[in-house]
């Protein structure tokens, strides 16, 4: 029943207060789901193992397809997105600038960014690498930044119900389309107070433009797949990079600073469906209780 119950919660986006924190696991509870199946049948009561097989299929039905994939990448040119959550500028600044030089990152989104973090930033060589950006640098939490290598124009920054702020441009590369890039940081349902604005931003996120122009979505949702309100938003034209190139269950926040928590994957990158994603790599960043993710996209 634990498993049937989480099933319809899950396919129909019932999520409703401590729910929402639970929903995240589910592909832990995916997998638990097939022991009830195994148990039913070595005792051979066949319609409870029925309906456990039931509750296993759709559960493993939504989640075994983000561990499968392939890069489609085409010839286009390639963007390299990097995000990252700073932890109120308490992660390892040097090691960040260090996979932005390794990787060639073209574009870096930040969230929890403070002012310290801005000046060790550029101190340690971001403000050669990458000498556009449109910064919103603030102490504590809310901060938002995005660097990048070509030029920004249209830049600007918004500020969610939540509190969280979102810096945004759009990336001038010469014969491409010109790709709006936001750092998204929609507020964490981390009590149930917060359930409400984490719906409101998360619904208030930029809708992809199949009609316009190509957009990126890149940083800390907050969110889950198995979240609907996310759901909603890879509907109006996003796909998630991760899913798409079969890493999409390789977890970002969790017990990376301490707490014994089982990663779940909150970061993504959500790219316009007519672009291509070559790939997607998760990396350690010291001091941070989330991984940093790159994303090689293709540009039509």
């Amino acid at each position: 029943m634990p498993g049937l119950l989480w099933a319809v919660v899950r396919l129909f986006g019932l999520e409703r207060g401590p729910l929402v924190q639970l929903l995240a696991f589910t592909p832990y509870v995916a997998g638990w789901s097939l022991l009830p199946v195994a148990l039913a049948l070595a005792l051979r009561r066949w319609r409870l193992a029925s309906v456990a097989a039931v509750a296993a299929a759709a559960l493993l039905g939504v989640v075994v397809p983000r561990a499968i994939g392939a890069s489609d990448g085409t010839n286009g040119p390639v963007l390299r997105v990097l995000t990252a959550n700073l932890l109120a500028g308490e992660a390892d600044i040097p090691a960040l600038v260090a996979i932005v030089r390794e990787r060639a990152v073209d574009v870096l989104a930040v969230q929890e960014f403070t002012p310290d973090a801005a000046a060790e930033l550029d101190q340690h060589g971001l403000a050669e690498l990458m000498p556009h950006r449109r910064l919103n640098p603030v102490v504590g939490t809310e901060g938002s930044g995005l660097y990048s290598r070509h030029p920004l124009t249209g830049t600007g920054v918004r500020r969610n119900e939540g509190g969280f702020t979102q810096a945004y441009g759009t990336i001038q590369i010469p014969g491409t389309a010109h790709p709006i890039v936001e750092s998204v940081h929609p507020a964490a349902p981390y009590s149930l107070a917060m359930v409400g604005p984490w719906r409101t931003d998360l619904a208030n996120q930029p809708k992809a433009t199949p009609d316009g122009p190509l957009r990126i979505l890149a940083g800390d949702f907050n969110a889950t797949l198995d979240h609907a309100p996310l759901r909603h938003l890879l509907a109006s034209g996003y796909r998630d990079a991760a899913d798409a190139v079969g890493a999409g269950l390789t977890g970002t926040w969790g017990p990376y600073d301490g707490d014994w928590i089982p990663p779940v994957t909150i970061d993504h990158v959500l790219v316009d469906r007519r672009a291509g994603v070559r790939g997607v790599w998760v990396y350690p960043v010291p001091g941070s209780d989330h991984r940093a993710v790159l994303a090689e996209i293709t540009l039509p």
